[in-house]
């Protein structure tokens, strides 16, 4: 038997063991465990990822090269670079932004990003790192986004990009951004982990979340739209930026080749660069400060079968939503429940729910919880209380707070949400909404 033979073998077995030991129960009984979200797949990603075991490519290879190009397409954007995961593809956006390259628009320490202080701390984490300064605005509830009537009083001649998320997957007000940023002169860069698969309509075109600034990211740990595991990309239509960011990603070299290949451009030992002798070998120029934040084949061969399923992925989540909405809208004088931006058609990450005055969010938490539903809080609610603060928090120089941050802190005391991802059936919906009632004694 040739290779080609065994390995055909070995995936049938493969995908009879998923047949026969990975295929979930869907029998769900009151009191069974209901996560937020968590890994949906088949067959097919178990197939993959044996597939390229057999390759024992362990770096980037084919099954990278076809999720970027197939990705892009998806996308509608000309350019996508795979990472290991959100983090790293925030880190990797907001770096490129300080690349030489881009000139007077090259984002310098001590220039500041507006951003959000009710976020996830990849977000800013990358800003602070490099000694920029995160200019923190409030949001707006209930879409839990950017309080845009405040972007001109966080301007200043120290500007130089705005940065920030789709909050659970609920677009931003992303027409009013985007002229702000364009009268401005400011990079905008879409944090797009929670919300892929969401569209806003901007001048008249329906475009999904994360192409519609200069550069778009998204996550692929588990419990997001779609999986590799650990996982990220960096998306851009900025032919310039795409380079920069390839750099970045790849130890900060100045060559383009692919893992594997030498020469491409064919002038590997006959330039100069920098300070560097003439004809020092090009693959091991650098351009700029790096990291290595590549993804590996075997986490791409997942991805690929998971990009096959990210339409029905992101229906089911759009079904979820509104299986939960209609079940608590009676609650509505109690709680106020998510609604979809101007403009959009979120692709859900979670159901966000804040309580109105007079009613204990911890309390209701507790409740779900006691009975075997898993909750979540916004995220850091307002990261300029965390501990990583401490340090830098009479600091002046290192941050700057427009206004008073009051619907941020809100979110702090009365804010939670519970899953709807494609996991969930509607029997598990439902019980959801039944707990809840519950509590407030509405049938």
């Amino acid at each position: 038997m040739g290779m080609n033979e065994d390995k055909k073998e070995i995936l049938e077995l493969v995908k009879n063991y998923y047949k026969k030991h990975m295929v979930e129960d869907d029998n769900f009984k009151a009191g069974d465990r209901i996560s937020y979200a968590g890994r949906v797949f088949d067959e097919k990603e178990m197939v993959n990822l044996v597939d390229s075991a057999l390759d024992f490519w362990l770096t980037s290879g084919r099954y990278c090269d076809k999720f970027e190009k197939d990705f892009s397409k998806y996308l509608g954007v000309k350019h996508c670079a795979l990472v290991n995961s959100g983090s790293s593809a925030n880190l990797l956006a907001f770096m490129a932004l300080t690349s030489p390259l881009l000139k007077e628009r090259q984002i310098k320490r001590g220039d500041e990003v507006i951003t959000v202080a009710a976020g996830f701390p990849t977000t800013i984490t990358p800003i602070l790192n490099y000694g920029a300064i995160p200019v923190f605005l409030d949001i707006d509830i209930p879409s839990y986004n950017i309080k845009v009537s405040d972007l001109k009083r966080a301007l200043s001649s120290k500007t130089k990009a705005v940065m920030i998320a789709h909050t659970l997957g609920n677009p931003f007000n992303i027409g009013e951004v985007k002229k702000f940023c364009e009268e401005n002169n400011l990079w905008l860069i879409e944090d797009n982990c929670d919300a892929l698969g969401s569209t806003y309509n901007i001048d008249g075109t329906t475009k999904l979340t994360g192409t519609i600034g200069d550069i778009g990211t998204s996550s692929f740990y588990p419990p997001h739209h779609m999986t590799m595991g650990e996982g990220g990309a960096v998306y851009t239509n900025n032919s310039l930026l795409y380079k920069i960011m390839l750099s970045f990603r790849d130890w900060g070299r100045d060559c383009v080749c692919k893992s594997g290949q030498d020469n491409a451009c064919g002038r590997r030992f006959d330039k100069q660069y920098g300070q560097l002798p003439i004809g020092y070998d090009h693959k091991y120029v650098y351009s700029h400060f790096g990291y290595n934040l590549k993804v590996t084949e075997m986490q791409a061969a997942i991805g690929v079968a998971q990009l096959d399923k990210i339409n029905d992925f992101v229906r089911v989540r759009k079904e979820n939503y509104k299986i939960l909405y209609n079940g608590l809208k009676c609650l509505e004088d109690k709680l106020i429940l998510p609604v979809p931006a101007d403009n959009s058609d979120p692709s859900w990450f979670g159901f966000i729910i804040t309580v109105r005055d007079g009613i204990n969010r911890n309390d209701l938490v507790k409740h779900i919880e006691s009975h075997n539903i898993q909750t979540r809080m916004l995220f850091s609610s307002n990261m300029i209380l965390h501990p990583c603060f401490d340090s830098i928090r009479d600091d002046e120089t290192a941050y700057r707070v427009v206004g008073n941050l009051e619907n941020t802190n809100k979110i702090l005391y009365n804010t939670f949400w519970i899953g709807l991802s494609p996991k969930m059936t509607k029997q598990k919906l439902e019980y959801m909404v039944k707990v809840i009632k519950d509590y407030f004694h509405v049938q």
